[in-house]
């Protein structure tokens, strides 16, 4: 047999001990209730030898002994018995069957004590154990039938997908904190979200609503300026962002050696202006160049995978030219990206003489050249036109205004002069000044990415509807440099979209901390996968005619899989921290609920300080600057080129 044993033989042992049990009950009636007995004709004389002989042994000295030592011959009976499980069975009616039955059992004989004819006290005495121990013989045998399945109210497996998280608080001078909870096999337990090395990027993904910016992104600003950190903030739904950092600012400016000043690069009503051209940060030509693809490719976004065409490079050695003709010019008097956008719409039999005064870009501008020269005008157009068309749609006032001046440097993490710096979109004009910014973007990254500067935080709100090249070099090689990248994102899909499958691959893969909330797809997918697996527990019931059996057995799933992303109610995330030598972390992914007190939050908003206005520009001093630009330009040409004025 599977046990070893005899089933045939145990029956019979566990059926012998249940009969013995019986045999003393009758005993027992027999000695206790003789004299109703033999009123009644029961009892017989060979009987009661045999009943004095017992009695020497002391078996009925106490009514207490007969009646437990019956009771324990059945408990063995029903210890050794099998029955045929039944998934029906209930434990709590098998434990009042048997609580029940041995109260009457153990304690009927208290009615001896009651003021009554023997007979009639023996009789309800009888009936009373007689009915205890059938109760007890009942629940005993739906116990042994009982199945035990841990699993069976788990409808959603949450028992077996819960897993240990860290509960320590893990702070340093860079780290960002973040208290939750978690539900650890049926009970909740507090847990700490500690991103100790911000440096190695953080990927913050959720649809809309999930909680990204409320939960995870308020918290970093907070954080980071509270611990000293210069600042670059992309504010995708402007001033959401911006005014958390104004304020937290205000109140722990004081922690820094030297107190950032606070700026704001806004289109639709203007702070401050900067110029990302500025010909002080323009060192050589790979400037201009980067300079340029980044204003092509975010104002046509489909070029981004067909970078390396013709037709793509082209454009932007075009307008790389122009940009590197303005920075030679004069010491880069005239550099800014209006002055780009206004030369490069002259007419090209004055635009190619006039760069041809610049000896640097006589390389870049040749094709075109030889193109107008050999009347190649569809070559030409080709080549040209698409870099026209996409920066006119630039011209514009306002952008003209804000694009011209200098009210501040891009280098955020100057230690002489630090500086939080927060620039706005318009979800509604996303396309155009979503290219602006992208080349604020990549001037800002630039010139923070070296060695010797303070730390810096990043933080891009909706990185998709910017674009910025080479970000995963940006990520591999800012932290040496203390520089802490949080991209925010909705979907990978999104970012497929935006990018290019490649570099979202890039992208997803690089980063060394990710946090997540709800995400559905591929990307959901992507995520189970990074965090692994753990042991879960598995049962199977298998019932047939004779017998019912459960079966266990463990094996690795997913500790996260992807249908649990894909619920997760907002303020609920999950994740993966990564670690430094310093301060390693066992317990690296993450999945629970970020505490927020919602109470305190609110009353410090409610005391927050709108951002001041630090200028007023009259339409009249914007129309002045859009005309000066173009005065500039007709300037260039007279300088340069004074045959053709």
């Amino acid at each position: 047999m599977q046990t070893g044993e005899n089933d045939q033989a145990l029956r019979k042992i566990i059926d012998l001990t249940r009969i013995c049990s019986m045999v003393l009950l009758m005993m027992h009636f027999y000695h206790f209730c003789h004299q109703a007995l033999n009123e009644w004709g029961y009892t017989h004389s060979f009987i009661d030898r045999i009943m004095i002989n017992a009695g020497s042994t002391g078996l009925f000295a106490s009514i207490w002994t007969s009646k437990l030592l019956a009771l324990l011959l059945l408990i063995v009976s029903l210890v050794g018995a099998h029955g045929k499980k039944d998934e029906k069975i209930s434990l709590s009616y098998a434990l009042v069957l048997i609580v029940s039955g041995l109260t009457i059992f153990l304690f009927a004989h208290f009615l001896f004590h009651l003021k009554s004819s023997a007979d009639v006290l023996c009789s309800i005495y009888i009936v009373l154990v007689l009915t205890g121990y059938i109760l007890i013989l009942t629940g005993g045998t739906w116990l042994s039938r009982l199945i035990k399945l841990q699993l069976r109210n788990d409808v959603f497996n949450k028992l077996n997908e819960s897993f240990p998280q860290e509960e320590r608080l893990l702070e340093n001078e860079y780290s960002i904190n973040l208290p939750a909870q978690y539900t650890l096999k049926n009970t909740l337990r507090r847990s700490w979200i500690n991103f100790i090395n911000p440096f190695r990027a953080l990927l913050v993904i959720g649809t809309p609503g999930a909680g990204k910016s409320y939960f995870v992104i308020r918290h970093i600003i907070t954080q980071h300026i509270r611990k000293g950190f210069s600042m670059f903030i992309y504010d995708f739904k402007f001033d959401d962002l911006s005014v958390i950092a104004y304020n937290t600012l205000l109140k722990f400016g004081h922690h820094y050696a030297v107190t950032p000043k606070f700026y704001v690069i806004d289109f639709d009503k203007i702070y401050h202006r900067c110029n990302p051209l500025d010909p002080i940060t323009m060192e050589d030509i790979t400037d201009a160049s980067e300079s340029s693809r980044t204003i092509m490719l975010g104002l046509n976004r489909d070029w981004i995978k067909k970078q390396g065409d013709f037709f793509v490079e082209s454009p932007i050695n075009f307008v790389t030219a122009i940009i590197w003709f303005l920075r030679k010019y004069e010491n880069g008097k005239y550099c800014t990206l209006p002055h780009v956008i206004e030369l490069m719409q002259l007419e090209y039999k004055i635009l190619f003489p006039l760069l041809r005064t610049e000896p640097e870009i006589d390389v870049l501008i040749n094709p075109f050249e030889s193109a107008y020269k050999h009347s190649a005008w569809e070559q030409l157009e080709g080549q040209i036109a698409s870099a026209k068309i996409g920066m006119a749609r630039l011209s514009s006032p306002q952008l003209y205004y804000v694009l011209s001046g200098n009210d501040f440097t891009l280098d955020i993490n100057n230690p002489d002069a630090p500086k939080v710096v927060c620039m706005g979109n318009n979800p509604q004009k996303q396309q155009i000044f979503g290219a602006v910014l992208s080349l604020y973007i990549s001037r800002v990254i630039k010139l923070v990415n070296k060695k010797c500067k303070m730390k810096s935080s990043l933080i891009f709100d909706e990185f998709p509807t910017v674009y910025f090249n080479n970000i995963d070099s940006l990520i591999a090689t800012a932290r040496s440099n203390k520089v802490a990248t949080t991209l925010a994102v909705q979907d990978y899909s999104q970012l497929k979209k935006d990018y290019g499958r490649d570099q979202a691959e890039v992208i997803m893969n690089i980063v060394g901390n990710v946090i997540s909330g709800q995400v559905v797809g591929d990307t959901a997918k992507f995520l189970s996968e990074r965090f692994g697996k753990i042991v879960q527990e598995r049962e199977s019931v298998s019932i047939n005619r004779t017998d019912t059996s459960v079966s266990r057995s463990t094996q690795l799933e997913a500790a996260i899989p992807p249908s649990k992303i894909a619920s997760l109610s907002s303020g609920e995330f999950v994740g993966m921290v990564a670690d430094d030598p310093e301060q390693k972390i066992a317990l690296k992914v993450f999945h629970g609920e970020i505490l927020n007190d919602h109470a305190a939050l609110k009353e410090e908003e409610k005391n927050y300080q709108p951002i001041p206005a630090v200028r007023t520009a009259s339409h009249d001093e914007i129309q002045n600057c859009y005309q000066r630009i173009k005065e500039d330009i007709r300037y260039i040409i007279e300088d340069r080129l004074p045959d053709a004025a």
